[in-house]
């Protein structure tokens, strides 16, 4: 006896009910019982552009829980970078260990080719870190601002800056956004 596709439409409901509370993402292959589900991951990585190899490989360390900040990966992934990501219990060690001092601080931290970036700094301001090369640390959106990339919530966006950070704790705009 052939199960009924109202019991798979079902699981599927259930499955991607808890991706989607848990801050992921889910594809149904659509009202065929013979068409091939695919895996989430599968369908993320084939909605976005490869990685442009003239951009360097970045490294996020971000909270395994933390929805905002897997956006924020998929928004530096959509502008061409090779992200590594390692999820971690304790962030706080992470910061600490790349000179992120408290006031510049927000949910993850990046490097990339030498340079810090903390929080939800836009990916063209990244880019503009690496074509120019200043004698700084890195960059930081501190706190978490409604609208900047992975933290967008409608029409609501809050005016930010984005603060270039020295290793003496030295800050000066880098970028200002929505102002």
């Amino acid at each position: 006896m052939k199960k009924t596709s109202s019991a798979k439409n079902l699981a599927l409901l259930v499955v991607g009910i808890s991706l989607v509370a848990g801050g992921g993402a889910f594809y149904v292959a659509g009202p065929s019982d013979d068409a091939p589900a695919q895996a989430p991951e599968a369908v993320l990585a084939a909605e976005l552009p490869a990685p442009n190899p003239d951009l360097p490989v970045m490294k996020v360390w971000k909270s395994p829980t933390c929805g905002c900040c897997s956006k924020w990966v998929e928004h530096v992934r959509q502008a061409g970078f090779e992200v590594q990501v390692e999820d971690v219990q304790d962030i706080a060690a992470v910061k600490g260990e790349h000179g992120v001092a408290a006031p510049l601080q927000s949910c993850h931290t990046a490097l990339v080719d030498g340079y810090v970036v903390e929080g939800h700094v836009p990916a063209e301001d990244i880019v503009r870190l690496l074509e120019e090369r200043p004698e700084v640390a890195g960059l930081a959106a501190p706190g978490m601002p409604m609208g900047s990339p992975g933290m967008e919530m409608g029409d609501h966006k809050d005016a930010y800056d984005v603060l270039a950070f020295d290793r003496e704790g030295k800050t000066s705009v880098w970028a200002s956004h929505g102002k």
